[in-house]
Order: C-alpha cells, then structure tokens, then sequence
C-alpha cells in the first residue's frame, strides 16, 4: 500500500508540474492578426510607406467584413483573397482586436524608423498615409460602437479609436508637406 501511495503522490506532483509548465490555453490559441498572406506583403514590401499601405488595406479588409461600408458601399471581403488571403472565420471581438493590432503595428513601425532614420522622406509620408486612413476609420469606429456586444468588443474598439486619434494628432506635428 505504501509503495502505491508513494507512486500516486509521485505522479500528481509530475502532473501537477507538467500542467503549470504547459502554456496556457489561451497563449495557445492566440490568434495572428494578419493572415498568412498579409505577413508576407508586409514582408515583401520594405518601404515604410507601401508597408503602411499594406496594414491600412488589411484594416479596411476586416471593416468590410464587419458590415461597415467602405466607399461606394458594401465590398466582398474575399474579393482580394489570392493576394490578400481569405479572412479567417472570426467573430466581431476578433475583428475588432485584428484592426486594434493592426493599427499598433502599423504605429510601431512608423515609430521605430523615425528613431532609425529620423531624416527618412518616408516617415512623413507614410504617417500622413496612416493618420488619412485613420480619419476615414475614425467615423466608421463610431458607428460601431452604437453595436457593440460585449467588453472584449468594446474594449478592442476603445483601442483602435485611441490609436487612430493618436496617429490623427501625430499628423498635426508635422510640418506642412511642400510640393517639388
């Protein structure tokens, strides 16, 4: 009997060890805010300002699919799928944390080459090409929140708007743009 009792004690405190040192369930199923696809157009284009491009198309992309018209209307999410990838299923909290993350990524970047090439003729276009879009998302944002079902929506949704009005501000801090 000892030596079972002994075995048992043996094997919980194994077990016990092996389920605090396995990740949890949730950092296993974090989700990539871009697709496949997306990762590798950022990858492929190096030029802050096309890569800014990249993440705005990516936003309205995940905008579409929340029923939030763009211009002229409602567009098929999947209508850029062979280049763009097709959107993973996802609910309205996914969305709304894959534009947020998006959104600061794209940030990010503009923040690390201003403190990298500070003098880069790219730093300002590529803000101005992000604080533009994000003036078109602010609106759309809004009318969201009037939908909005539950705290990881709203709070997601409170981040992207707070990272757009950020990125909007930034724009008013750089000098007036001069035509060649």
């Amino acid at each position: 009997m000892k030596h079972t009792s002994a075995r048992r004690a043996l094997l919980t405190t194994f077990a016990l060890a092996l389920l605090f040192a396995a990740p949890s369930a949730a950092a296993r199923a974090q989700r990539e805010h871009l697709t496949p696809e997306e990762v590798e157009l950022v990858r492929d284009n190096q030029e802050l300002e096309k890569r800014t491009g990249i993440f705005v198309k990516a936003i309205e992309r995940r905008l579409v699919a929340l029923g939030v018209a763009q211009t002229g209307g409602p567009q098929k999410p999947d209508k850029d799928a062979g280049k763009w990838g097709v959107l993973p299923t996802s609910t309205r909290a996914q969305l709304l944390q894959d534009i947020a993350k998006i959104l600061d990524e794209a940030s990010v970047n503009i923040d690390d080459a201003s403190i990298h090439a500070e003098k880069s003729s790219q730093i300002p276009k590529a803000l101005r090409r992000l604080a533009e879009a994000c003036s078109r998302f602010l609106p759309q944002f809004a009318a969201l929140r009037n939908n909005v079902k539950d705290g990881a929506e709203r709070e997601w949704l409170e981040r992207a708007v707070e990272t757009s009005e950020e990125v909007v501000a930034a724009l008013s801090k750089l000098p007036a743009e001069t035509k060649k």
